[in-house]
């Protein structure tokens, strides 16, 4: 990222994109408490709706190909957090957003400045979920008439169809996008079609609502599949180098096990969207409790397992 040619891609991307905003605050503050906190991956302070006003989205590039896209809190209270992937053949989008978002407007920005980059006129986008809740898929419709663009379905049999996924949710697949291959990685339980991605460039694991600085929410009768989905999880792990955790979400402020209230619409002293790698073994050892009682949650520092009442999705 400290290339010249990367600097000049990222000045011509930020000055073009005009629905986006890179904020000009300094880096997250450290984690509280006797865990170290990870090396910030992102140059800025994500909008978090302290200040009186912030744009409806903001973006952060980690590489000239891998962009993060927060949507704004003041937008919708889940300020849900979403990832677009390009390869030599094709873009991956994983997430639309929540209710009152302009997610489309901000994707199409950062597209069109790296068509600009790359002397190319179209690219085809590929929109997944990291799973099928309503503020991850609301901006789907935006999408679904997008040009060269194809939506994938919303049921577990949908995703596995799409992505090649013969044995859901044991079966984890590549899909390439051409020079840059991600793995996917199913993992229901928060809910029924629920996937991780995990990109080996940047060795980071995107993680949805699986893992995340936040409430972790599981149905009590989907517990024995979140503890199946965590324990391939944390083999996978052992296997691969993960860099960084990214969920959807950003719940928990910078003091240990403690978070937001429920639609707070301000984030004041937010915990860094970054957990590390081993957040994936803490919460399979604390899956190890009974967890069938809901609304009795079991508290980390980073994160709060939260047993909710029973789902069919």
């Amino acid at each position: 990222m400290a290339t010249s040619r990367y600097s000049t891609w990222r000045t011509a991307f930020l000055s073009a994109a005009l629905l986006c905003t890179i904020s000009a605050v300094g880096g997250a503050a450290a984690t509280a408490g006797n865990k170290p906190p990870l090396p910030s991956l992102f140059a800025e302070k994500w909008i978090d709706g302290t200040q009186p006003s912030e744009p409806p989205t903001q973006v952060q590039a980690l590489d000239a190909d891998t962009f993060v896209i927060r949507q704004s809190v003041k937008t919708n209270f889940e300020a849900p957090f979403l990832y677009l992937f390009f390869g030599r053949d094709k873009a991956l989008l994983i997430d639309t957003g929540a209710e009152g978002g302009q997610i489309r407007p901000a994707i199409d920005a950062i597209i069109a400045n790296w068509l600009k980059a790359h002397g190319r006129r179209d690219i085809p986008l590929v929109v997944a979920h990291s799973h099928s809740h309503g503020d991850h898929i609301a901006g789907d419709g935006a999408f679904r008439e997008r040009p060269n663009t194809h939506v994938v379905g919303l049921k577990a049999e949908d995703v596995a169809a799409f992505f090649g996924i013969t044995r859901w949710p044991d079966q984890i697949v590549q899909f390439d996008l051409g020079k840059r291959s991600l793995s996917i990685i199913p993992t229901p339980g928060h809910q029924k079609a629920a996937i991780m991605v995990y990109d080996p460039r940047l060795k980071l694991l995107l993680s949805g609502d699986t893992l995340y600085p936040g409430r972790l929410y599981v149905p009590v009768n989907f517990m024995a599949e979140e503890r199946a989905s965590i324990d391939r999880l944390a083999a996978f792990a052992a296997r691969h180098p993960i860099r960084a955790v990214l969920g959807a979400h950003i719940e928990m402020t910078q003091t240990p096990g403690r978070d937001y209230g429920h639609e707070a619409l301000a984030h004041p002293d937010e915990h860094p969207l970054e957990l590390p790698a081993e957040s994936i073994a803490e919460l399979r050892e604390g899956l190890k409790a009974p967890l069938n009682v809901p609304d009795q949650p079991q508290i980390h520092d980073r994160f709060i397992i939260y047993p909710v009442a029973a789902r069919t999705e």
